[in-house]
């Protein structure tokens, strides 16, 4: 763990820190020769690399009706009631981002609006292997849902039985899922991208992944949410925050996997010392020890100014961002993709119940990208209804522009309508 103050961090401390994900170009290889043979074989190879991977072998792809309602009435009922709260609440969410069509008239005889409509069909990610995501598929689906598409698949690794969670199985259903396939990896990415005999191809895959899953979205050649690889939080802290509470939501994120990345940022001496302490001391009763200390090698509690703090977050671009501090920063703060304010907002919250989506930018992203929402499950068509007053208006601008450009038959599609 590094533990340095900010100004004293050298060059090649910063661009470790501001360089997440250098490693998908390493990974880039392997992932563009699954692709192409599952391109190429469709479910033969889909077995094969499930096989190889998550040593199952399946004698069926799709996950039946039959085992997700079986699923779903085999789980222990406080914990169903549980999952379909927090579905309620990521759908009451993304129902607040809901817009409309629109037509309004900006000049005499031109009136111009936008018309929303959703996707035909898209295929949500949701990862397995270290640990079980039902969440990921409420944050993924629901959305979806909400925006009307089509068609929602779900993809997921099967365990080594070739059986998928029954928690993850349960809240595809509760999501809204049309489809579910026990299928994990690269392999799932190129199945939803090109599409099999068994698994439709869709017109945008959504959802987190390894390495490996997110090099597969990045080289499919389908459209997709964002890179959404190892996930990564930022702290903001000053001497009012608590030591144990910050400790908490840094191994919290360090579980998730060896190559998460924890950083806190504070203005304190004394709390970044007590924070280190407080890891120390919370790692010793902590499960999923052996993933917690690769990552923890990751993490970096640095110290400086309040606003170098702020300025060293706005170059991270964290996937989250907590913020613990008497101050008001949050006009300050230029990329994140979810930003977690007090000391009651743990990412934790997020993750799972709040409502906002979990699916966020990684490595950086948060500079030019937005987390999970009803946009991505959309297109906007703009919509131009003018009448002959409206052209008559902007007709000579037309003409000239166009001919300016040298495209005559653009003016001349105009000065045709003058007479």
């Amino acid at each position: 763990m590094l533990l340095k103050p900010i100004s004293k961090l050298t060059n090649t401390e910063i661009e470790t820190l501001l360089k997440r994900q250098n490693e998908l170009q390493e990974v880039l290889p392997s992932v563009t020769s699954i692709l192409n043979d599952v391109k190429e074989n469709g479910d033969p190879a889909l077995l094969k690399y499930t096989a190889q991977f998550d040593k199952a072998t399946l004698a069926e792809i799709e996950v039946s009706h039959k085992e997700i309602h079986e699923a779903v009435y085999s789980l222990d009922k406080k914990l169903l009631a549980h999952l379909k709260k927090a579905a309620s609440n990521i759908r009451a969410f993304h129902e607040a981002q809901v817009t409309q069509d629109w037509i309004k008239e900006f000049s005499p005889g031109i009136k111009l609006g936008q018309r929303i409509l959703p996707l035909g069909s898209i295929g949500a990610y949701v990862p397995g292997g270290r640990a079980t995501y039902p969440s990921t598929a409420l944050m993924t689906i629901i959305p979806a849902k909400v925006a009307g598409v089509g068609q929602i698949i779900m993809c997921t690794p099967p365990k080594p039985d070739g059986t998928v969670n029954p928690l993850t199985l349960a809240a595809a259903h509760i999501a809204g899922a049309d489809h579910v396939y026990r299928m994990g990896g690269v392999q799932a990415i190129a199945a939803m991208a090109y599409g099999t005999k068994t698994i439709p191809k869709v017109d945008k895959i959504v959802g987190p992944g390894n390495v490996y899953v997110t090099a597969a979205k990045m080289a499919c050649g389908t459209a997709i949410d964002f890179p959404a690889g190892p996930s990564e939080v930022l702290i903001i802290a000053d001497d009012s925050a608590r030591a144990d509470f910050i400790a908490s939501d840094m191994i919290a994120q360090a579980e998730h996997d060896p190559d998460a990345v924890s950083v806190l940022v504070t203005p304190s001496e004394n709390l970044a010392g007590c924070v280190k302490q407080e890891i120390e001391a919370q790692l010793k009763n902590a499960a999923r020890a052996e993933i917690i200390n690769k990552s923890l090698e990751n993490a970096a509690i640095l110290t400086g100014t309040l606003d170098e703090c702020i300025g060293f977050s706005n170059k991270f671009a964290p996937e989250h961002l907590e913020i613990m501090a008497r101050e008001d920063i949050l006009g300050r703060i230029k990329h994140a993709g979810s930003i977690f304010i007090g000391s009651y907002a743990p990412v934790s919250a997020g993750d799972y119940a709040s409502g906002t989506n979990h699916v966020l930018p990684t490595a950086g992203y948060a500079r030019m990208l937005s987390g999970l929402n009803i946009d991505h499950f959309v297109t906007k068509s703009s919509v131009q209804i003018i009448e002959k007053e409206g052209l008559e208006g902007i007709n000579e601008t037309i003409i000239e522009l166009a001919g300016a450009e040298g495209l005559f038959a653009h003016a001349n599609a105009v000065s045709i309508r003058k007479t």
